[in-house]
């Protein structure tokens, strides 16, 4: 291919990165200047803070009111080990999975809690499972958009109203930036560093009422670390989800969190979160419409990410490579991009086919993704240079 031009515009912000995520548009480290540090988490203003963010965010997501939502320790991945942990036993289950984290998942429930009623079901990289073969008589843990593979579930319908189990979803790169049926899950998970661009280890369980009433009525038979206890003398703990967290929090982090949920709300709350990353999405999706080189890694455009976008490169130039050199072509275009300042952290993950991953959640500017484009051709032109000697 013919190396074009060396593009004049670049992006005002080149944090490109699936997580953490590119902080709000104007974001400084001056909005962190009333941050309660120094003071208690447990104090009547720390608890405040903590409380401002179960409030906004379960005023922006529109949460039902009878859901319980609490912060906990470990980012997403702490609170997908609670649910998993405290929720899991008394039925089957079904796990699916289609990119590297729904896979760690069924490691967990088959490895680590070594359940024997288990079914998985699994996709490559850019496919998704059979939806309509899922057994709601069991408990089903799914996420729903895959960080790693650019693929999403494409909506809720497939999720019954009259479902025996527990719908356990890791939803960290979706739920601010995506539709979620809230009346068709009963365990949600997500962390502060994805969408908003919050700081991380810090993680949010959302929990409806027939995961509260499993709580109240189940007692796993395995040990359960402090961390992931949610139930005192075989009653749910309600001060978890009444800003008592278990473990000690960052208080700067936690004043982040909260500039990332007004931020959020000045722009128009969850509706206007989804509208960004819909039109980031739409941006990219005409750029690869006219390109001979890159394609989604998610061919069907119901299951494509509006937030973890995942590119392939199908020039012939590189389809001539083998893996190995496939692997390190895509590495390289990444690497150009990083030495020009103009897209930082954009390498597919790392088992991942070879190619590009784009963050195009609701902190990413339109503007900055329509120069990306123009950048990302002319890396893949030296990159195809240099691989066709």
């Amino acid at each position: 291919m013919n190396t074009p031009a060396k593009p004049d515009m670049r992006p005002a912000n080149p944090n490109f990165s699936s997580g953490p995520c590119a902080k709000r548009p104007g974001w400084s480290p001056a909005v962190l200047a009333d941050a309660t540090l120094g003071r208690s988490h447990r104090s009547k203003i720390g608890r405040a803070r903590l409380q401002a963010v179960l409030d906004m965010s379960r005023d922006i997501l529109g949460l039902p009111k009878d859901y319980r939502i609490g912060i906990v320790a470990g980012s997403d991945t702490g609170a997908v080990e609670m649910a998993l942990w405290s929720l899991l036993g008394p039925k089957g289950v079904d796990v699916l999975a289609w990119e590297s984290f729904g896979s760690g998942w069924v490691t967990d429930i088959t490895k680590q809690l070594k359940l024997k009623d288990v079914r998985t079901l699994e996709a490559d990289y850019g496919q998704i499972p059979d939806l309509a073969s899922v057994d709601f008589k069991k408990d089903v843990v799914f996420t729903w958009n895959g960080t790693t593979s650019g693929v999403r579930v494409p909506d809720g319908k497939w999720i019954p109203d009259d479902r025996e189990g527990l719908t356990i979803c890791d939803a960290t790169s979706a739920v601010f930036a995506m539709k979620l049926p809230w009346d068709k899950l009963d365990v949600v998970t997500w962390s502060w560093q994805k969408v908003m661009g919050g700081e991380g280890a810090h993680g949010m369980l959302v929990l409806s009422p027939r995961a509260i009433e499993r709580l109240n009525t189940y007692q796993p038979a395995w040990p359960m670390p402090k961390l992931f206890r949610m139930t005192s003398g075989g009653k749910v703990s309600e001060d978890i989800f009444k800003a008592a967290t278990i473990n000690t929090p960052s208080m700067l982090c936690v004043e982040d969190a909260l500039d990332g949920l007004k931020w959020a709300q000045s722009i128009g709350g969850h509706e206007a979160l989804v509208a960004r990353s819909e039109a980031n999405l739409a941006v990219l999706a005409r750029w690869v419409e006219s390109s001979k080189d890159i394609a989604f890694l998610a061919e069907n455009p119901a299951i494509r990410s509006s937030t973890s976008v995942c590119l392939k490169i199908v020039a012939p130039w590189f389809a001539a490579l083998d893996e190995e050199k496939q692997a390190k072509a895509a590495k390289r275009v990444a690497a150009i991009l990083e030495d020009e300042n103009v897209a930082y952290d954009i390498d597919g993950y790392r088992d991942a086919p070879a190619g590009l991953r784009v963050w195009a959640g609701s902190t990413i500017e339109v503007d900055d993704l329509k120069a990306l484009t123009k950048w990302i051709d002319w890396a893949l032109g030296i990159t195809a240079s240099e691989f066709s000697k």
